[in-house]
């Protein structure tokens, strides 16, 4: 599990990324701060495009940050949206592919988590490396 001070130090780099977010057709701007096992912290902002299949979510954007500069394992991660909105269900597929166990803490843009709940209960039955066997 992780601590207090790497909970709060999570939501509050989401709450920050999340003013990044390119959000021109939905208005709804979302932040991500993932929390590999070596300590690091990744963040992510959504990016949203016209041609909406190509848009990416901020929790996407953490890991292929993470994953490009050669981090793999992940413990947690923070999603801050305005309401506490869930990952979608692609973003659950990417971040199970890596931590089917992380935790993943829900919170709204002042901070208050609305729900902790582990990656495999977001995505009971998840599909992943071991699938493919």
């Amino acid at each position: 599990m992780i601590s207090p001070k790497q909970r709060i130090e999570l939501i509050q780099q989401a709450i920050e990324v999340r003013r990044q977010a390119y959000m021109p057709y939905s208005g709804y701007a979302v932040g991500a701060a993932l929390l590999a096992k070596n300590g690091e912290i990744f963040t992510g902002c959504n990016v949203e495009n016209a041609g909406y299949s190509s848009t990416i979510c901020a929790e996407r954007t953490a890991v292929v940050k993470a994953v490009s500069e050669g981090v793999r394992e992940f413990e947690a991660i923070a999603v801050v949206t305005e309401n506490a909105g869930s990952p979608c269900g692609g973003c659950r597929q990417v971040l199970y592919e890596f931590a089917p166990y992380m935790l993943v803490i829900i919170a709204d843009t002042q901070g208050h988590v609305h729900d902790e709940i582990t990656l495999s209960e977001l995505l009971p039955r998840g599909f992943g490396p071991e699938s493919i066997a």
